[in-house]
């Protein structure tokens, strides 16, 4: 069975945002603005996207 995958770019610079949000960023794999990732659709990856939601775009 094919893992759950989700794609997350980032949009907006982290320039300004609070330490944690900036180590959110980092943790779900996003250097600079627009770079992208791809991960594993967990309930542990949506709560982290969802912290950061104002500075991401994503797709399934």
């Amino acid at each position: 069975m094919a893992e759950k995958k989700i794609k997350v770019t980032l949009v907006k610079s982290v320039i300004g945002t609070k330490e944690s949000h900036r180590a959110t960023v980092r943790g779900l794999g996003l250097r600079r603005l627009n770079s992208s990732s791809e991960l594993q659709d967990t309930p542990a990856v949506r709560g982290m996207i969802n912290k950061v939601s104002y500075l991401l775009k994503w797709e399934n």
